[in-house]
């Protein structure tokens, strides 16, 4: 009853409708692209880094400062307050504006598609763009405080990680040999990738923390099953399984971004093609190669 009259929150038909609308945008837009030029979105990106940093740090102030500080909240099993405590309403709302980051976010998957990043719109990036909106809905309308701030919480911490490293990257390559800590942090479902483009994150980072982000919540999820909290137990089911289908998809991506041999960018096969398929003579792409040094004259031989 607290939520149902807030932006968004009366009927589930517009969320939806948004993440189908998300889709088509993704289907078609990269079809658009196809024989346009990638356009430069260093300032954009920059900005909308640096909003989403101020956005997730609001957010994760809030969970912290109505859970952690709240002496009668307990961290590790507790129930929805349904009444209208001001803290409970305050968890609430920290709840719905964790659910509209994630509509915001669908800019991640834009942003990529207008820069024509398209190795970077995967399958586990579009799942889960599309689905946290819809498990979110879900969570505010029904379920929004007790124990779902933990999810939200960890969420919120590392897209501040993330966000950061991302903003500060693009400044320039003056700052990005102090930023030690970004092997640990890209994620291929994660946020808009640094602006260096010499630097690949799915080759030099290993993605440590949003994996470490899905076990914890598992974990937390799953001892609440057996504590007497109260919480909404079909629930917890549904956001297990929703996790299980991320650390299923995640390791797929790990295995074959980490682990699976890859052939050799650019390997010559016997009968005078890359491997790729293009023809070994780079000369014939049309685009001058700056690594190409020119044949040995005549004279020096």
């Amino acid at each position: 009853a607290r939520t149902k009259n807030w932006f968004l929150m009366s009927s589930p038909y517009l969320n939806y409708s948004l993440v189908v609308l998300y889709l088509i945008i993704v289907w078609k837009g990269q079809q658009l692209m196809e024989s346009r030029r990638p356009l430069q979105l260093k300032n954009l990106m920059m900005f909308y880094n640096f909003a989403m940093v101020l956005l997730n740090g609001y957010m994760f102030i809030e969970f912290v400062a109505v859970t952690a500080f709240n002496p009668k909240f307990s961290l590790g099993c507790q129930a929805v307050d349904y009444s209208n405590d001001d803290k409970a309403v305050r968890l609430a709302a920290v709840c719905w504006w964790f659910y509209f980051s994630k509509l915001v976010e669908f800019a991640d998957t834009f942003i990529f598609m207008l820069r024509k990043k398209n190795n970077q719109i995967s399958f586990l990036h579009v799942y889960h763009h599309a689905t946290m909106p819809m498990l979110w809905w879900v969570g505010v309308r029904w379920v929004a405080g007790g124990a779902s701030y933990f999810s939200a919480t960890v969420n919120c911490f590392i897209h501040i990680l993330m966000y950061s490293y991302y903003f500060l990257s693009a400044l320039g390559p003056w700052i990005q040999p102090f930023l030690w800590w970004k092997r640990y942090l890209t994620s291929p479902i994660g946020v808009t990738e640094v602006l260096d483009t010499t630097i690949d994150p799915r080759t030099n980072t290993h993605s440590l923390l949003p994996l470490l982000q899905f076990i914890l919540v598992m974990i937390h999820a799953v001892a609440g099953l057996f504590q007497d909290c109260a919480f909404p137990r079909p629930f917890v089911f549904a956001l297990v399984s929703y996790l299980i289908s991320h650390i299923i998809l995640f390791s797929n991506f790990y295995f074959h971004t980490y682990t699976k041999p890859k052939k050799v960018k650019g390997q010559i096969k016997e009968d005078g093609e890359e491997s790729n398929g293009v023809n070994g003579d780079r000369r014939n792409s049309g685009r001058y190669n700056l690594r190409e040094r020119p044949l040995t004259s005549p004279k020096r031989d």
